[in-house]
């Protein structure tokens, strides 16, 4: 599913809500949770999970085509935990 897909759904979910509208409308969402993301901020959205940012802290990993020991840098992950309700759906 992407967002063309998402829009589809929202429109046919309510039919006084136009595609920009609804175009409008994710957009603004998933910028809403990128913003909290870059503040290193945690999104909670009940019954569907959490988006979180982790530190990954700095290691020593190896080129897999020379063997060589390097350095990967320290570096931030956004992590998804889903909440129980979306588990249960999902697994159903």
């Amino acid at each position: 599913m992407n967002v063309s897909d998402l829009v589809d759904a929202a429109v046919a979910a309510d039919d006084k809500l136009t595609k920009a509208q609804a175009k409008a409308i994710i957009d603004g969402v998933f910028k809403a949770v990128t913003d909290a993301a870059v503040k290193g901020e945690e999104v909670s959205i009940p019954g569907f999970g959490k988006f979180k940012v982790q530190a990954k802290p700095a290691r020593t990993g190896r080129n897999p085509a020379t063997g060589a020991a390097i350095e990967i840098a320290a570096s931030k992950k956004v992590a998804f935990t889903p909440a129980k309700q979306l588990k249960d759906a999902v697994n159903g």
